[in-house]
């Protein structure tokens, strides 16, 4: 009785400190590991995207647009480049996690609807030197947006996944926004 009496016991304390031992994969304040299954790990990251169309040194510029893009209510037809900030926080001054580069067009009509390619480019933590990949509609005057994770490099080659956007604050004289991601990747 002894021997069945101390297997429960321990079986009751792994209950108990297994979740407590896993609070401890965090990997870093804006990097958590959720689980591992198989040869899979999923991860999720939280960062903000800072993106500055105004003043002496913006982080988006137009590259291109259509001939018709100044009459669009949506600026259907606008092209930009991108090289925003990813911090830690909404606050500019946060640290620097990494860099979203690539671009983004308004693709839509009837809507404030972007087309993203993007590229997370992480500078910071456990992903140094490693990107994810994101492209899909971005429905921007929605209060959130899902656009899919295509793929990544570095810790997270092949990458799947799906990006949650959040407004957190914007401008509308200027453009100038800052959105928060809540990224969530296998690799």
């Amino acid at each position: 009785m002894a021997k069945e009496e101390y297997v429960s016991r321990m079986l009751v304390m792994l209950i108990i400190i297994m979740p407590l031992v896993a609070q401890g994969s965090r990997l870093h304040s804006w990097a958590n590991q959720l689980e591992e299954t198989g040869k899979d790990k999923v991860t999720n990251l939280q960062f903000y995207f800072h993106d500055t169309l105004s003043g002496k040194n913006p982080t988006a510029v137009k590259v291109a647009q259509g001939t018709d893009t100044d009459k669009s209510p949506t600026l259907f037809g606008a092209v930009f480049m991108v090289d925003d900030a990813l911090t830690e926080t909404a606050d500019p001054k946060s640290k620097l996690v990494g860099r979203a580069q690539g671009l983004y067009g308004s693709s839509c009509k009837e809507e404030v609807g972007l087309i993203m390619a993007m590229s997370f480019c992480f500078e910071d933590g456990p992903y140094k030197d490693s990107t994810i990949s994101m492209i899909g509609k971005n429905s921007a005057m929605n209060p959130i947006r899902e656009m899919p994770i295509v793929g990544g490099t570095g810790m997270f080659r092949m990458a799947r996944g799906y990006a949650i956007a959040r407004t957190n604050w914007f401008d509308p004289k200027t453009g100038d926004a800052i959105v928060g991601y809540n990224v969530t990747i296998m690799h």
